[in-house]
């Protein structure tokens, strides 16, 4: 069984037993259901929210909260003598899809 839903702003393809990287969630505790799916795959039988299919649910547990590898962001504009080195962290959510029901 596989699903798509949505969180931040992206869209996931999941199935149970995936580990994923989130943006960031805010919440107690250590399960999160979401219920903004938008596609169930079971097989040969797929359910097509318009825009969300009713009644279906993402279980998944927090593995854990981190931030990613650093990256650079370099701006210059040539001949102004204009440089700007900043680095970024984006932080993430790791989950562990438990499971999908409809």
């Amino acid at each position: 069984m596989q699903a798509i839903f949505v969180t931040g702003g992206k869209q996931y393809k999941v199935s149970e037993g995936d580990e994923i990287f989130v943006e960031k969630l805010d919440f107690e505790g250590e399960s999160v259901e979401f219920d903004n799916v938008l596609m169930v795959i079971d097989g040969d039988d797929v359910k097509v929210g318009a825009p969300k299919v009713e009644g279906a649910k993402v279980s998944a547990k927090l593995v854990k909260n981190g931030k990613s590898k650093k990256i650079m962001v370099f701006k210059m504009k040539a001949k102004k003598n204009y440089r700007r080195r900043q680095g970024h962290r984006q932080p993430y959510t790791k989950l562990c899809i438990e499971k999908i029901s409809v």
